[in-house]
């Protein structure tokens, strides 16, 4: 069942024995990932991460989830359990711990050392709980079991939430590497042996359910990028997310065996790749790695790995694209991007590489050599799961809607009833009682902006106007008036700015302006308020109709 648009009501109190889903975030959108699960007055939270904006979010640093519809009840929260250490799925959780600073935190002992970086960071203190795969813990009337899945990121949990009205099984993110890097293979005998005990409702990431066949193994890129450093006499930079430590694990090999050294570039990426090391799931030989402030020393044998894959304005590789990083790149260097672009990210990618190659640099990609591979299953391992769980429901997670709707129709031609599948939006309630999950309702959801210290402040309306004054520009209109008698005593001065700089262009609109004025007058209208609508009217029709466009119109009418 579809429900892209629904005009349902608030969901009714939740019934006995009747566990209740709502995601804050996460579908229809790569990112934002936040899920709620309620059961007998208690709530689970599974998730908490940021979306990074699109070129139509002007300004915007983060968007986090909504998280109004549980801000009244966050003492009833019993725990955060988070599946992996990436920002899609961890980086919202200061801003929820800030809110209610002691609700457990719950991860493997990776996840939760990126995690808890992130909280000292804000200067948070919440109290954290490794797990690993295999453990079964109990949180408040939720019973969880985790599960050993594998990821772009080591240490990636899937979780069976087991409560009287039924279990479910929320995947993660995950794919099934055969070879993976770390010999940490996805957990398929747990996923058979809870299907053989029943599954009730199945969330499965959707990401590349739109991709036949199979993920390519991690190792099936070491070629790639061996050339790549092969064919370079000059420097090497490597761009990857800060938590990718997979691929960092790849890079850091072939430098060595190419006696290169390595430094790391930004302080994500340093922060994270100690943390790594230090809890062992980073190798790093003797003497490899330098600081980046001593790669003068090194001539052109150094290899730097920075962030900045998605064209990010304030990370490493875009301000290097800008002229605006102390590492300067030239003529021979050659840059990797080694990941996948995300959705609404491909104009500022393409930037970057547009702007490294002007400086001369080659620039190696996923579409021009294969220097990445997915964290994600892709339909033949989709269908593989479907076959050995046997949900009686299946509820697609994580990703945009033809990945969700693609999902669903995997398993449906796996035996799942279409009736059975819940293609559903943010903020969509789903209750589940006795084995049968259904749509309960909606809920507000919407999104939260993080520009600068601003949360929550910045809303559609802000930037719909920021659009408006980068892409039309800005008018604005100053008209002195007669109290008494409301003639014009003053003006129109007529100032814009990204629109035009010929002053004589507004001559026509001014006789226009002062003419619409006189005759509101005369008609009886006398406010500034609305003597100001006459003016942004006549302006804004006549620069609709003679110029096509829709410039911010900013009216100011003065009495004296």
């Amino acid at each position: 069942m579809n429900h892209p648009h629904p005009d349902l009501p608030y969901p009714a109190k939740l019934a006995p024995k009747t566990l209740r889903i709502v995601a804050l975030g996460g579908l229809g959108e790569i990112g934002r990932n936040m899920t709620v699960f309620e059961y007998e007055g208690q709530l689970l939270v599974v998730d908490c991460g940021v979306l990074f904006p699109d070129e139509s979010q002007p300004g915007i640093d983060l968007i986090l989830p909504d998280f109004s519809y549980i801000r009244d009840r966050l003492k009833d929260v019993v725990a955060v359990f988070l599946t992996h250490g990436h920002e899609d799925h961890i980086g919202a959780l200061p801003f929820l711990l800030k809110e209610r600073a002691d609700i457990p935190v719950v991860a493997s002992k990776l996840t939760l050392a990126f995690a808890e970086a992130k909280l000292k960071e804000r200067r948070i203190s919440a109290p954290l709980r490794e797990v690993r795969a295999g453990m079964v813990e109990k949180f408040g009337p939720f019973t969880l079991e985790f599960i050993a899945v594998n990821h772009s990121i080591p240490d990636a949990l899937a979780v069976a939430i087991k409560t009287e009205a039924g279990v479910v099984l929320a995947t993660g993110d995950f794919k099934m590497d055969q070879l993976p890097l770390d010999g940490r293979i996805t957990d398929l005998a747990t996923f058979a042996r809870l299907g053989t005990e029943g599954v009730d409702l199945f969330m499965t990431d959707s990401t590349n359910a739109d991709v036949p066949g199979f993920t390519t193994s991690e190792r099936d890129i070491i070629p790639a990028l061996d050339r790549a450093f092969r064919s370079t006499k000059r420097r090497v930079i490597v761009a990857s997310f800060a938590s990718h430590v997979h691929r960092i694990q790849q890079i850091l090999t072939i430098a060595e065996s190419h006696d290169r050294k390595v430094a790391f570039v930004g302080r994500s990426m340093v922060r994270n790749m100690k943390l790594a090391q230090d809890l062992g799931y980073l190798t790093v030989p003797e003497g490899l790695v330098v600081d980046s402030k001593n790669i003068g020393d090194y001539g052109d044998q150094v290899v730097l790995i920075c962030t900045g894959s998605q064209g990010e304005p304030l990370a490493a590789l875009s301000r290097m694209a800008n002229g605006e990083h102390e590492i300067k790149v030239g003529k021979g260097d050659t840059v990797v991007l080694a990941s996948s672009l995300i959705p609404g990210n491909e104009n500022p990618v393409y930037r970057v590489i547009n702007e490294l190659t002007r400086f001369g640099a080659d620039v190696v990609h996923k579409g021009n050599a294969m220097v990445h591979v997915s964290g994600h299953a892709a339909a033949g391992e989709l269908l593989y799961c479907y076959n050995i769980v046997k949900p009686k429901n299946v509820m697609p997670i994580h990703g945009e809607w033809r990945h969700m709707r693609a999902n669903a129709e995997l398993a449906i031609k796996t035996g799942v009833p279409r009736n059975n599948t819940i293609v559903v939006d943010n903020g969509i309630a789903v209750d589940m009682h006795d084995g049968y999950a259904d749509v309960a309702g909606a809920v507000p959801v919407g999104f939260v902006y993080v520009d600068g210290h601003s949360i929550g402040e910045i809303t559609e309306s802000s930037l719909k106007d920021r659009s408006i004054l980068g892409e039309e520009g800005f008018i604005s209109v100053v008209v002195v008036i007669d109290s008494q008698s409301g003639k014009i005593v003053a003006g129109p001065d007529i100032h814009a700015r990204g629109f035009t700089e010929d002053a004589a262009l507004f001559d026509e609109v001014k006789s226009m302006i002062e003419k619409a004025m006189a005759k509101a007058v005369a008609g009886g209208v006398n406010g500034t308020h609305q003597l100001q609508q006459v003016v942004r009217r006549t302006v804004g029709s006549w620069v609709g109709e003679a110029h096509r466009r829709k410039p911010m119109i900013i009216p100011v009418v003065i009495e004296v």
